[in-house]
């Protein structure tokens, strides 16, 4: 299977989906306003992700289960914003996410309704973001999400792991377990790196190094439309086992479970 060439039909295709998604956004926003923040909020994103992903053509396929502990962290590579559309849907639980997001127009607000946990991750306000996340993995009964590269990428590696996340598995010892998202064309084919670069990462090229995969950069809307455009693709979720990180400092953690996904994920992209 090849990607999808854009063309006058599938744009205006595709235009005509994205504002139709836009509707779909604000009216689960009017919702919104009547569910309080907390268990049934989350639950509901379940709902609205499902039908961003069909409006959007964008489906997943899940290998492995999570562990039935709580509470549970999940550790994930990040390499657009649809981890954050099929995770929900797959899984249930919400993320920890930077502070960033929660002054972004709507989106913003929508994503502390959904459970999202922001995170400041400014070195003078550690400690702070520490107690957020363990008060908010000690409150909840669903896992929660976090990406510890910090940003997402051009698909064709995984970043280093930012350690100051896994203060609160250091000293808490909660269950930790990795999950690693793959990218694939509709019908399962691996899409290169160049590729996977030019039509489904969304990454910042300002901010890191890609190597020589940095040719486009889009906002998160227009990446949106894009893949619209492209008539959607695949996303393969696989569940590894939860590793032993007793006695482990949070350096040696992130080191442990950066070599986990990164070696999974490298082996089969």
């Amino acid at each position: 299977m090849k990607i999808r060439k854009q063309n006058i039909f599938n744009t205006t295709w595709a235009w005509i989906w994205f504002m139709f998604a836009w509707v779909l956004v604000l009216v689960n926003a009017l919702i919104l306003c009547f569910i309080p923040r907390g268990r049934f909020s989350v639950k509901y994103m379940q709902f609205f992700m499902r039908q961003f992903n069909f409006i959007t053509g964008v489906r997943f396929k899940v290998k492995g289960k999570l562990t039935s502990k709580r509470p549970l962290l999940c550790v994930c590579n990040h390499i657009s914003i649809f981890e954050l559309t099929t995770m929900p849907v797959a899984f249930g639980g919400s993320f920890f996410g930077k502070k960033e997001i929660s002054t972004w127009p709507l989106v913003g607000w929508i994503a502390k309704k959904f459970g999202v946990i922001f995170i400041d991750r400014c070195p003078s306000h550690a400690l702070d973001a520490l107690d957020a996340v363990q008060s908010e993995l000690n409150r909840v009964d669903y896992p929660m999400f976090i990406f510890p590269e910090g940003t997402s990428t051009n698909g064709a590696y995984v970043k280093q792991f930012k350690s100051s996340l896994f203060d609160v598995v250091e000293k808490t010892g909660i269950t930790v377990q990795p999950v690693v998202i793959h990218y694939r064309l509709r019908d399962g084919t691996k899409i290169s790196d160049e590729d996977m670069a030019n039509h489904f990462a969304y990454f910042d090229n300002k901010k890191m190094d890609c190597g020589p995969f940095c040719k486009i950069e889009r906002s998160a809307f227009m990446q949106v439309f894009h893949i619209m455009v492209l008539g959607g693709f695949l996303v393969e979720i696989e569940v590894l086992p939860a590793p032993d990180l007793s006695g482990m400092d949070r350096k040696q953690i992130a080191e442990k479970l950066h070599e986990i996904i990164s070696s999974e994920y490298m082996k089969n992209k």
